[in-house]
């Protein structure tokens, strides 16, 4: 069955002895309304990457389950459409979004055979793509109250409509989660689940190494949604190699550390996060405060 609607689904919800909450979700949305959710800088994310999906299975994505637009609006001044096409013309508009995606496939394919990267040849298949994201943030008002609203005149969203669907869903999420109590020094740990306690419980003394082990666990799987899907087999091990690689790298790739987080006190906090301070931070490296320019100066 083809799904042509965003979303949302909580993958860990906290709450520190302050009350501050932190929600973590794992959401799929229309690629093209990845630069409008980009634009919230209270959170943090970690993206599935164009650059790293092959080319084969892209393909595959968007000719079984294209991304489709939601809503097909006459074209009008402003941002927004306050009316939908007619029903003939929308169902044309429908057959030319279809051929372009045909179209781009063909040039990918082409492409593909000369040897082109797929970190290029990929972004031509952008438009028809699903993406999905993980979202961590103890601050969500400002999103739901942006991007859920509805003007009252014309009765459409303010936000493009995927991008309204998808806060929606999104909204639906969170205010129907419960969040876990987590108190100072333990941490809020996405994708981490009973079994992999139970494996990391050998480690258990001392306790910082058992929870070192599960920190770099959740940092894995926060990760691998820049190329692969959570399903199927977990291997801790590999999780934990993967965080490694990510921490040693030069340059550092922290993203997916910023999803882990433990309880602060109020006014203490670093990141993006209030409340709370991520495992980002625990790293010398994660932030770059010095750089030599390498640029060639022209004469």
């Amino acid at each position: 069955m083809l799904i042509n609607q965003p979303t949302a689904k909580i993958i860990c919800d906290s709450i520190s002895p302050e009350g501050k909450r932190l929600t973590t979700m794992e959401v799929k949305m229309h690629r093209f309304v990845l630069a409008e959710f980009n634009t919230h800088r209270k959170f943090s994310r970690s993206s599935a990457s164009s650059r790293a999906i092959p080319i084969k299975k892209r393909i595959e994505q968007v000719l079984t389950n294209p991304a489709m637009p939601l809503y097909w609006g006459k074209n009008q001044p402003g941002m927004s459409a306050a009316e939908e096409m007619d029903q003939t013309p929308k169902e044309v508009a429908i057959g030319q979004w279809l051929y372009a995606r045909d179209q781009a496939v063909e040039t990918v394919r082409m492409l593909s055979d000369l040897g082109v990267h797929k970190q290029l040849v990929n972004r031509l298949l952008e438009p028809w793509l699903w993406h999905t994201t993980i979202v961590s943030s103890t601050e969500w008002m400002n999103f739901f109250g942006q991007r859920c609203a509805i003007n009252p005149e014309t009765k459409q969203p303010f936000a493009q409509p995927e991008m309204h669907a998808l806060a929606m869903a999104m909204q639906k999420a969170f205010y129907e989660s419960t969040p876990k109590p987590v108190n100072y020094g333990e941490w809020h740990l996405p994708y981490i689940t009973e079994e992999d306690y139970n494996w990391a419980n050998e480690w258990r003394y001392p306790d910082w190494i058992f929870l070192e082990k599960l920190k770099k666990i959740s940092v894995g799987r926060s990760a691998r949604v820049s190329y692969l899907t959570h399903d199927g087999k977990r291997d801790p091990n590999e999780d934990i190699k993967l965080a490694d690689k990510l921490i040693n790298a030069k340059p550092m790739h922290p993203s997916p550390l910023e999803h882990i987080a433990t309880p602060y006190f109020e006014g203490q906090y670093k990141g993006n996060f209030e409340g709370w301070i991520q495992y980002r931070h625990s790293f010398e490296n994660e932030n770059i405060k010095e750089f030599t320019p390498n640029y060639k100066k022209e004469e």
